[in-house]
């Protein structure tokens, strides 16, 4: 299965754009955190050392640590799963805090590795369980299948689970290793690819055909000298512009008039392409890119259920399986390194490690309607201005902090904004069949 979801998500143009929009909209600019520590001055330093270490947090070095959650939400659509090893530093490294994040592919970690230990412990699917059922190490080859090095070294490690993270979304109990997500629709997918190929070579094979010269007598030959033959020995005639072709008596032309394939491909197209969406769990609209049967009652509704599910992967997934524990490694390493100078740390760690982490924004289809939805939820007490700030993915006391830094900024160099809630456009009465394009233009 994950072969066969990595080859869709390569060549197959609708699992790409599935696959794309999962991970954009799961992780988008990244789900950051914010400490929940009392003290003003300490949490702005964790959270500024945070921001300078996010930027070598890639063992590689080639994104950073959000560029490494959408890698993850990414892996995790095509392959099911995704692994990272913590990989302590040295100080002479530079880093500024020695702690770095090295990315696994699933292969890496082989399937067909399963045995019973001398120590009693359990070895399935490459993974290593304790007698209470507890994952203790990981039994990784040292370098991933298919490795072009010619001396590439495919022998097995045992890797500690408190330096591994293994992200899956485990919907079965007793799951061990996660399932791709374009499982259910590989073989639709698969399907309608080969339906594809076949039309186009239909109208292929129809195409080369111009037209057809009919002769009454079929043991007469036109054009035998020097004309190209088929496999029955049949003359086959170029057709140029411009060509004027004499016919013998009794000889006469018809042209090729192939039979299409009518309305029933696009049909058949559209409800194959709504099965594998539903499949996915992804908005037929954003793995298409259709929006000709969209209104802006529809896609408000799917953009809705669609985040239901992102939210449900961000915080049972994301969040619990790789930014809670890298939260606390980092803050152990930041404290042993001298890079934060918490003195109680190893006494009182629960003080320090609490954080919420705080998802990308989510864009709505109308956003004046909203923001107005939101304004009033405020004023009338349903909801604080921190759970809005926080759903457009910033942090609230940051947000506080720079508005009366604006304000004050503004008062010392006697600036003055006119902000008049009244000068709003009024709005007319919402047209549910309205087409985006014209909901747009109306806003």
């Amino acid at each position: 299965m994950r072969a066969r979801s990595r080859d869709l998500v390569r060549n197959n143009p609708y699992a790409n754009n599935a696959t794309t929009s999962f991970a954009a909209h799961a992780i988008g600019a990244g789900i950051k955190p914010s400490s929940l520590i009392e003290d003003a001055d300490l949490k702005d330093r964790i959270q500024r050392l945070w921001l300078a270490w996010t930027d070598e947090a890639d063992a590689d070095g080639l994104t950073d640590f959000y560029g490494l959650q959408s890698i993850a939400a990414r892996t995790v659509f095509e392959a099911g799963e995704c692994f990272f090893r913590l990989r302590p530093r040295r100080p002479k490294d530079g880093l500024v805090v020695p702690l770095q994040l090295q990315i696994l592919p699933s292969e890496q970690l082989p399937f067909a590795h399963s045995e019973t230990l001398p120590n009693g412990n359990e070895v399935i699917f490459g993974i290593e369980f304790d007698r209470l059922g507890r994952r203790v190490a990981y039994h990784f080859l040292r370098q991933p299948p298919g490795d072009v090095r010619q001396n590439a070294d495919h022998s097995r490690v045992r890797v500690p689970a408190n330096q591994v993270l293994h992200i899956f979304n485990p919907v079965a109990e007793g799951q061990i290793r996660g399932v791709p997500w374009l499982t259910p629709a590989m073989t639709r997918l698969w399907l309608l690819e080969q339906y594809d190929d076949a039309e186009l070579d239909r109208k292929k094979v129809a195409a080369m055909f111009a037209a057809f010269v009919t002769k009454p007598s079929p043991e007469e030959m036109m054009g035998e000298d020097g004309a190209t033959k088929d496999q029955d020995n049949a003359a086959l005639i170029g057709l140029e512009p411009g060509t004027l072709q004499m016919l013998l008596p009794g000889e006469d032309i018809k042209f090729s008039d192939p039979a299409d394939v009518g309305g029933s491909y696009e049909a058949f197209q559209y409800r194959t392409l709504l099965a594998c969406c539903s499949a996915m769990g992804v908005p037929y609209t954003n793995v298409t890119g259709d929006l000709r049967q969209a209104n802006y009652s529809s896609l408000r509704e799917g953009k809705l259920e669609f985040r239901r599910r992102m939210w449900q992967f961000q915080h049972n997934v994301m969040i619990f399986q790789m930014c809670r524990p890298v939260w606390r490694r980092w803050m152990e390493d930041a404290v042993l390194s001298g890079a934060l100078d918490i003195g109680d740390y190893a006494q009182m760690p629960g003080r320090y490690l609490p954080a919420k982490w705080i998802p990308p924004k989510w864009d709505w289809v109308d956003p004046l309607k909203d923001r107005k939805a939101e304004i009033e939820a405020i004023n009338a007490g349903l909801k604080s201005r921190s759970d809005v700030i926080e759903s457009e993915g910033y942090d609230a006391e940051e947000v506080d902090r720079r508005i009366a830094a604006d304000r004050a900024r503004e008062e010392a160099l006697g600036l003055k904004f006119e902000n008049d809630g009244d000068a709003l456009p009024t709005l007319p009465p919402e047209d549910e069949d309205a087409t985006p394009e014209q909901s747009a233009s109306v806003a």
